[in-house]
């Protein structure tokens, strides 16, 4: 189910969207520090946009729980990591590959 289906169900339901939102913003949260995902696959499993999941990530969880903000930021920022060391064994892996 997508997050506009989601949205609209939540309403139906009672949810104020306000309350759907910070509902989605410490499930999207916890998801994260249980489990030490990516911003993109907490994306695919909520079926919301990156975009969506780091807004939740990095501000609308201040203005909700600051302590799960810190928490969430280490994982944002250890997944940044390793991305960077990522990059750096893709490079070397393919200039390996190079015959100069």
């Amino acid at each position: 189910m997508d997050a506009r289906r989601m949205s609209l169900n939540a309403i139906k339901e009672g949810l104020e969207k306000g309350k759907y939102i910070e509902n989605r913003v410490l499930n999207i949260v916890n998801y994260i520090i249980k489990n030490e995902v990516t911003i993109r696959e907490a994306a695919k499993v909520f079926g919301v946009s990156k975009s969506t999941v780091y807004l939740d990530t990095t501000s609308r969880i201040l203005e909700i729980n600051p302590q799960k903000a810190m928490e969430v930021e280490k994982i944002i920022l250890q997944n940044k990591s390793k991305r960077a060391m990522r990059g750096v064994k893709a490079r070397k892996i393919k200039s390996l590959g190079r015959t100069s």
